[in-house]
């Protein structure tokens, strides 16, 4: 199924599974309520979001391509800040606000899309993306990826 490889921005993604979720969510759930079950829903997407922010900066900062869709378009190896904990934060950050979204929905059928799509960005995004820039950065890639976890 190479034919999925880099082909739906993962931000794309996150908003189909999050409109999946949706539709999974148990029927009868409160939706807005002030408690501890959607304080920390709320919680782990702000996590999810500083996480893709940070990504971002970092990328900003070495002027490199933030567009996952075109990994052969990245000028310079991101390995500092947020990078030195987790190799894809932005994916995680992705991850993160799924997970508080299907949290916030109180819903066990929506929650087993986290995996699903976590296994997705796996796959056809961040694999293909490595093997890029495994060929760009070579010995200076393989040394990263050594180090450094793909998801945290």
């Amino acid at each position: 199924m190479k034919f999925l490889e880099l082909k739906i921005p993962p931000l794309l993604l996150l908003i189909a599974f999050m409109a999946g979720a949706w539709l999974l969510r148990a029927p009868n759930a409160p939706l807005i309520a002030i408690n501890f079950h959607n304080m920390l829903a709320v919680i782990v997407g702000l996590i999810g979001l500083l996480a893709i922010m940070l990504g971002v900066f970092h990328f900003h900062q070495k002027k490199t391509s933030v567009d996952p869709r075109f990994p052969d378009q990245t000028s310079s190896l991101v390995a500092h800040g947020i990078y030195r904990f987790s190799r894809n934060p932005m994916y995680l950050g992705f991850a993160l606000i799924l997970t508080g979204w299907c949290v916030f929905l109180a819903s066990l059928s929506a929650a087993l899309l986290v995996p699903v799509f976590m296994f997705y960005l796996d796959r056809w995004q961040i694999q293909p993306e490595e093997r890029i820039l495994e060929s760009i950065f070579k010995q200076e890639y393989l040394a990263y990826k050594a180090r450094v976890r793909r998801w945290l």
